[in-house]
Protein backbone atom coordinates (compact mmCIF):
# COMPACT_ATOMS: atom_id res chain seq x y z
CA UNK A 1 0.00 0.00 0.00
CA UNK A 2 1.06 3.09 -1.14
CA UNK A 3 1.97 6.18 1.69
CA UNK A 4 1.12 8.81 -0.07
CA UNK A 5 -2.29 10.04 0.27
CA UNK A 6 -4.04 10.21 -2.61
CA UNK A 7 -6.78 13.16 -2.45
CA UNK A 8 -6.71 16.26 -0.69
CA UNK A 9 -10.25 16.51 -0.21
CA UNK A 10 -11.87 13.78 0.41
CA UNK A 11 -12.82 14.11 3.98
CA UNK A 12 -14.48 16.85 3.80
CA UNK A 13 -16.52 15.93 0.50
CA UNK A 14 -17.13 13.08 1.64
CA UNK A 15 -17.84 13.16 5.51
CA UNK A 16 -19.61 9.49 5.99
CA UNK A 17 -17.07 7.63 3.62
CA UNK A 18 -16.73 4.28 5.75
CA UNK A 19 -13.04 4.54 7.16
CA UNK A 20 -11.89 1.23 5.14
CA UNK A 21 -13.14 2.44 2.18
CA UNK A 22 -11.16 5.81 2.53
CA UNK A 23 -7.77 4.24 3.15
CA UNK A 24 -8.07 2.19 0.13
CA UNK A 25 -8.84 4.69 -1.89
CA UNK A 26 -6.23 6.91 -0.64
CA UNK A 27 -3.60 4.58 -0.48
CA UNK A 28 -4.75 4.52 -4.74
CA UNK A 29 -5.76 0.74 -4.35
CA UNK A 30 -9.44 1.64 -5.25
CA UNK A 31 -10.79 4.32 -7.26
CA UNK A 32 -13.74 6.45 -6.97
CA UNK A 33 -15.64 8.21 -9.42
CA UNK A 34 -18.95 10.06 -9.37
CA UNK A 35 -21.51 9.07 -11.20
CA UNK A 36 -22.97 10.83 -14.40
CA UNK A 37 -27.05 11.05 -13.81
CA UNK A 38 -26.99 12.90 -17.38
CA UNK A 39 -25.74 10.39 -19.56
CA UNK A 40 -27.73 8.08 -21.31
CA UNK A 41 -26.53 4.84 -19.80
CA UNK A 42 -27.35 5.75 -16.68
CA UNK A 43 -31.38 7.05 -17.69
CA UNK A 44 -31.31 3.23 -18.80
CA UNK A 45 -29.59 1.35 -16.35
CA UNK A 46 -31.79 3.56 -13.53
CA UNK A 47 -34.76 2.29 -14.81
CA UNK A 48 -34.29 -0.88 -14.08
CA UNK A 49 -32.11 -0.84 -11.11
CA UNK A 50 -33.82 1.80 -9.29
CA UNK A 51 -31.54 2.01 -6.54
CA UNK A 52 -29.32 4.23 -8.93
CA UNK A 53 -31.33 7.24 -8.54
CA UNK A 54 -29.60 7.72 -4.72
CA UNK A 55 -26.22 6.80 -5.91
CA UNK A 56 -24.03 9.37 -6.90
CA UNK A 57 -20.29 7.64 -6.96
CA UNK A 58 -18.89 4.50 -7.19
CA UNK A 59 -16.04 2.44 -5.97
CA UNK A 60 -14.27 -0.05 -8.25
CA UNK A 61 -10.86 -2.05 -8.69
CA UNK A 62 -8.92 0.20 -11.18
CA UNK A 63 -6.34 -2.81 -11.46
CA UNK A 64 -9.13 -5.00 -12.98
CA UNK A 65 -9.20 -4.97 -16.94
CA UNK A 66 -12.65 -4.73 -18.94
CA UNK A 67 -12.63 -8.50 -19.74
CA UNK A 68 -13.00 -9.60 -15.90
CA UNK A 69 -15.52 -6.86 -14.85
CA UNK A 70 -18.04 -9.73 -14.46
CA UNK A 71 -15.99 -10.95 -11.18
CA UNK A 72 -16.11 -7.29 -9.34
CA UNK A 73 -17.94 -5.78 -7.01
CA UNK A 74 -18.72 -2.22 -7.48
CA UNK A 75 -19.77 -0.28 -4.31
CA UNK A 76 -21.99 2.63 -4.60
CA UNK A 77 -21.76 5.73 -2.35
CA UNK A 78 -24.44 8.26 -1.51
CA UNK A 79 -23.86 12.18 -1.81
CA UNK A 80 -21.56 12.38 1.33
CA UNK A 81 -19.93 8.75 0.89
CA UNK A 82 -22.24 6.69 3.02
CA UNK A 83 -22.11 3.18 1.53
CA UNK A 84 -25.58 2.23 -0.34
CA UNK A 85 -25.41 -0.55 -1.87
CA UNK A 86 -23.41 -3.36 -4.40
CA UNK A 87 -23.94 -4.62 -7.82
CA UNK A 88 -21.46 -7.18 -9.58
CA UNK A 89 -19.89 -6.82 -13.10
CA UNK A 90 -22.71 -9.20 -14.08
CA UNK A 91 -25.12 -6.72 -13.05
CA UNK A 92 -24.25 -3.51 -14.43
CA UNK A 93 -21.24 -2.31 -16.92
CA UNK A 94 -19.75 1.32 -15.27
CA UNK A 95 -18.13 2.11 -19.14
CA UNK A 96 -20.55 5.38 -20.13
CA UNK A 97 -21.54 5.79 -16.29
CA UNK A 98 -19.11 7.55 -14.99
CA UNK A 99 -17.36 11.20 -14.51
CA UNK A 100 -14.95 12.89 -12.87
CA UNK A 101 -15.23 13.92 -9.32
CA UNK A 102 -14.57 16.67 -7.27
CA UNK A 103 -11.71 15.30 -4.92
CA UNK A 104 -8.56 16.99 -5.50
CA UNK A 105 -5.55 15.22 -6.10
CA UNK A 106 -2.60 16.02 -3.41
CA UNK A 107 0.60 17.42 -4.66
CA UNK A 108 2.40 14.15 -3.34
CA UNK A 109 0.45 12.21 -5.33
CA UNK A 110 0.95 14.26 -8.42
CA UNK A 111 4.49 14.31 -7.88
CA UNK A 112 3.95 10.48 -7.92
CA UNK A 113 2.33 10.04 -11.39
CA UNK A 114 3.11 9.97 -14.33
CA UNK A 115 1.96 12.74 -16.59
Amino acid sequence: MRETKKYANIEEELPKLPVVLLNTIQSDVLEIKKIDKTSEKFLKASSKITELQDAYYVVYSKYIDKENHKYEKFIFLGKEGEELFNLSGLEIELYGLLACTNLCHTDEYKALTPQ
